[in-house]
């Protein structure tokens, strides 16, 4: 039956047209010049499958930093629907910005959960994402961090397993904590915000799969003060 589940839902996927891997936006006023650089790395929900790039969440954490006088010239974002560990990895080996970025997040392991891909070539993968992502904040750990894997479980196209995706995500998300903690990076637990969509059809994307703005707002909610300190 889980088997069924998660072809059906590889179906869906195929279906959804992609974003471009890599997007600029720019973060302040054309008149603006001084401000953070800041790049987001991950996957669809990075790129902000299925909602407006204006609703992307690493494009309203930009505006909420901005809202919190806290300005933001450039926001990088690497990231693509379907992207496991590796896949982000190869596109990272490939990325040479010509200048430090001022923050990098980190948001990556849905695809690994949901292809049941090793879960200790996982551990291997986002060790040294971790590290490349301290090598884009040039070297500086406390410029980066880590959001946990979201629970698609609580999803509609998540309804038929959710007790098991639940489980299975927590357990790659054991590993994101548990690597933060030894390079000691920031991380921001937003998986338990992310099952609030059970009792919430909208915080759902229109694919039923993803999760729509007013879920990635939470995540920015939850993460901004955080991440404030860092600053």
């Amino acid at each position: 039956m889980y088997k069924l589940i998660l072809s059906s839902l590889l179906f869906c996927i195929a279906c959804i047209n992609e974003p471009e891997v890599a997007i600029v936006h720019s973060g302040n006023s054309p008149e603006s010049t001084a401000g953070l650089r800041y790049l987001a790395l991950g996957d669809s929900y990075t790129i902000g499958q299925s909602v407006p790039e204006t609703d992307r969440w690493p494009v309203l954490f930009a505006k909420s930093l901005r809202e919190n006088r806290t300005p933001v010239t450039t926001t990088d974002i690497l990231a693509k629907t379907g992207w496991t560990t590796a896949n982000l990895l190869s596109a990272v080996y490939g990325y040479k910005p010509t200048e430090n970025y001022d923050l990098v997040s980190l948001l990556i392991g849905v695809n690994n959960q949901f292809q049941s891909l090793s879960i200790d070539q996982f551990r291997i993968d986002f060790h040294e994402l971790l590290l490349q992502s301290v090598a884009y904040a040039g070297g500086r750990a406390n410029r980066v961090f880590v959001l946990s894997i979201p629970d698609w479980g609580s999803t509609l196209l998540g309804s038929g397993s959710r007790e098991e995706i639940g489980k299975s995500i927590d357990k790659f998300n054991l590993v994101v904590k548990e690597e933060c903690a030894k390079k000691k990076i920031l991380f921001i637990d937003i998986t338990p915000i992310s099952r609030k969509a059970l009792n919430d059809p909208t915080m759902v994307a229109s694919d039923n799969l993803h999760y729509s703005a007013k879920m990635h707002q939470l995540w920015v909610d939850e993460a901004l003060p955080k991440v404030k300190f860092l600053l």
